[in-house]
């Protein structure tokens, strides 16, 4: 009969499992009379204080930390007994308790025809103790030729697990540059922001003198071309006048201004040697 009872104690809720499953049969001089066919029995009793029941998977134990499995198995005597047998038997057998205690099982079994010994008895013997002799004899070597294959497989594993934690740890470091380039990012935003609006004030005071050497320009050629025109009305004015006083001078007006002009001439001339005489 295999049967397997599982208590669960989730919050407020508290629920009873027993799943009973196999076959029952009672052993009777090495005959096998089964009373009950193979069934299966799955009785659950469940008693809630809260609103709801906790699930097994959602409870606080399936976030514990799975215990590591011992590299080693525990202490036993004769290959097979464990040491917490003799060690639970001390107390109130004695020493020697587990060895009566097994010795008198064994006669009960043998005397009460609960076990019979036969031809099987002698061959389970026989190849028990060519079992034993084999592991005794070469059970160090296979054993040490199995933890080199053991140490083999966990060396590989250590290296995937440390190439991987490698490439992991270099991958957070990548991830944190490129947060860090993120950061920087907007700080880039601003300075090509800020470019572009240098660019464009450049461009606007380009235009603005542009336009203005070509206003200065047409007021330029607008100032030169009034000089322009005075000049020439001046030169035109005097040319007239010039032209007009020539005309309007007789040829009688002529000699007498002529002969004035000589006498002035000589008059002066005179005053000159006068004064140079003196």
């Amino acid at each position: 009969m295999l049967s397997r009872i599982v208590f669960v104690s989730v919050k407020r809720c508290h629920c009873v499992c027993v799943h009973l499953t196999g076959s029952v049969g009672q052993n009777l001089k090495g005959e096998l009379k089964p009373l009950v066919r193979e069934e299966e029995v799955i009785s659950h009793l469940c008693w809630c204080e809260g609103l709801g029941l906790s699930h097994l998977h959602t409870s606080p134990n399936s976030q514990a930390p799975v215990p590591a499995l011992p590299e080693k198995g525990g202490k036993t005597r004769h290959g097979i007994i464990p040491e917490e047998i003799f060690q639970l038997l001390y107390p109130k057998t004695g020493v020697t308790g587990p060895y009566m205690l097994g010795a008198g099982l064994l006669t009960y079994i043998l005397s009460k025809e609960i076990y019979i010994i036969n031809h099987e008895t002698f061959a389970a013997a026989c190849m028990g103790t060519v079992i034993i002799y084999g592991v005794r004899k070469f059970g160090p070597d296979v054993a040490a030729f199995a933890d080199k294959l053991n140490e083999e497989k966990v060396q590989k594993a250590q290296e995937v697990k440390d190439l991987a934690m490698t490439s992991l740890a270099q991958a957070v470091l990548d991830e944190k540059k490129e947060q860090w380039r993120a950061e920087g990012r907007q700080m880039l935003f601003d300075a090509k922001r800020n470019n572009v609006a240098m660019l464009l004030e450049t461009n606007r005071r380009e235009r603005v003198h542009m336009v203005t050497n070509e206003v200065k320009k047409r007021l330029d050629y607008q100032i030169a071309l009034q000089t322009l025109h005075r000049r020439m009305e001046q030169e035109h004015m005097v040319n007239w006048v010039e032209k007009n006083v020539v005309t309007s001078i007789t040829p009688q007006q002529e000699k007498t201004s002529i002969a004035k002009c000589i006498t002035d001439l000589k008059l002066l001339a005179k005053v000159q040697q006068a004064k140079a005489t003196v």
